[in-house]
């Protein structure tokens, strides 16, 4: 599997000056994956198949990878076993040849949930295949059933592959104790020794950026894909005396294209605003000096820009929610101090936007420096807001017991509220609520813009306590 990179089609020797505008029209974007046959030809078709997954629900560029990465290892296994079959010739027989390798070779074995993973893949290029605007395919070349799934609206019949499999074990939520947060952090981010102390053999540059990144995520609970592809403009003042501030999220940033408001506190705010005024504005004058915004022929000049929207110079007034990421990755400031620099919230080393597999791989690091100092710590970004989702249902879950005291002192029904206080919330609301999977409880995530008072109440507390945490972090380092 390959990746698109945009920004280096100019310097590829033999081709014409239009190849941008060729890929742009082709809906090619910055970090897109391809795939290149073992005979070094391309599939026209397949690639066009990931490139419009955005159309098709799939729009987080992490989850477009594993589409990619899934069916790569399917088209290899029928290249190298099946007789050098397309994926366009596969069928049942193949489907089930495949399955055999993949979860009944001992020692090679995948979870159900990999194989699952795979099935969805496939399925969604079936779907994209058969319609009528492609009509690539005939007829279904695999088996499908239809079940009856519960889901938060009830009960619906779904169509699903016949070879998917139950995954009876779907694992625990991956989440962490604020103060082991902390410590993963300050050791893994910021290169503290686990002491709080200064680790004088700590070469990272960017230990800031990243706390703030890993702050903002944890005290929001938004995906890797939303916080990765903020703007400097969307995010609020933290100075204006509030203790919260909203951050909208639109609709081009947001999975399954639903818009939402997050609320950082104003710790959180103060972190990210640090970070802006003093690390990325020193990277940005640093490339501004040497020229490294002054040729980039994708770049969209920005001539003003607000909380919800902004001017471009070619094309006039656009709101934030009608901008792609891939545009929003392209913002650049039309004169001022820093003409050209980009409006994208995050840089990397060279000044440019950070992807989101470059946050994966920041986290990777910070878990093997943990590592290295035997912490038993680690975190992904996915993690960071399951961790935001337990400690806010604790929270919300005590500000909601206030709300029903009846009298002063008594609460209602409350031995069953404080058993429902113990252990993972998360896993007493979904018996309280019926679900199947663990995992459903968090589209209660999405209530939370219906409860504002409760929610900023409970921000509040969690900000009060994580403020009397890292106090106590800081009084035991010195």
């Amino acid at each position: 599997m390959y990746k698109t990179a945009m920004e280096r089609v100019a310097e590829i020797p033999g081709l014409a000056g239009n190849a941008l505008g060729v890929l742009e029209r082709a809906d090619a974007t910055t970090g897109m994956p391809f795939l290149i046959g073992p005979d070094g030809t391309y599939d026209l078709q397949l690639n066009r198949f990931f490139r419009e997954l955005g159309d098709w629900g799939v729009r987080a560029m992490g989850s477009v990878e594993a589409y990619a990465r899934d069916l790569a290892l399917f088209c290899r296994f029928l290249h190298q076993h099946r007789g050098g079959k397309a994926i366009w010739d596969a069928d049942q027989q193949d489907l089930l040849a495949y399955r055999r390798a993949r979860r009944r070779t001992p020692g090679f074995e995948v979870s159900a949930a990999t194989w699952n993973r795979f099935l969805a893949a496939l399925d969604k290029w079936v779907a994209w295949a058969l319609d009528e605007r492609q009509r690539l395919l005939s007829t279904e070349p695999f088996r499908m059933v239809e079940k009856t799934i519960r889901t938060p609206r009830g009960l619906v019949v779904v169509r699903t592959n016949a070879l998917r499999e139950v995954d009876e074990d779907p694992g625990a939520v991956e989440f962490l104790a604020f103060e082991d947060y902390l410590l993963w952090r300050d050791v893994g981010l910021r290169g503290q020794l686990p002491s709080g102390e200064p680790d004088p053999s700590w070469r990272g540059r960017h230990g800031e950026r990243n706390a703030a990144f890993a702050d903002l995520v944890v005290g929001t609970g938004m995906r890797l894909q939303e916080a990765s592809s903020l703007l400097v403009t969307e995010i609020p003042s933290a100075v204006d005396g509030r203790r919260t501030g909203a951050v909208h999220l639109p609709p081009t940033i947001t999975k399954r294209r639903k818009s939402r408001t997050v609320y950082g506190s104003r710790r959180v705010l103060r972190g990210v605003h640090h970070y802006i005024d003093i690390e990325r504005d020193a990277l940005v004058q640093r490339k501004l000096a040497a020229g490294a915004y002054a040729s980039r022929p994708e770049q969209l000049l920005v001539r003003s820009a607000g909380r919800h929207a902004l001017t471009l110079v070619d094309s006039g007034s656009k709101p934030y929610k009608e901008l792609s990421i891939d545009e929003r990755r392209r913002l650049g400031r039309l004169g001022g101090s820093t003409p050209g620099a980009p409006l994208w919230l995050w840089l990397g080393e060279d000044g440019t936007p950070l992807t989101p597999s470059a946050w994966q791989a920041v986290f990777r690091a910070a878990n093997a420096r943990c590592e290295r100092f035997g912490l038993d710590v680690r975190a992904h970004p996915h993690a960071l807001r399951h961790t935001f989702a337990v400690h806010m249902l604790g929270h919300l879950l005590r500000q909601t017991v206030r709300a029903m005291r009846r009298e002063p002192g008594e609460t209602l029904m409350s031995e069953r509220v404080k058993r429902l206080l113990i252990g993972d919330p998360l896993r007493r609301l979904q018996i309280l609520l019926g679900h199947r999977h663990r995992e459903t409880v968090f589209i209660y995530l999405d209530v939370l813009d219906e409860a504002q008072e409760i929610v900023l109440a409970a921000l509040r507390d969690w900000d009060d306590e994580s403020e009397a945490l890292s106090r106590v972090h800081l009084e035991l380092a010195s």
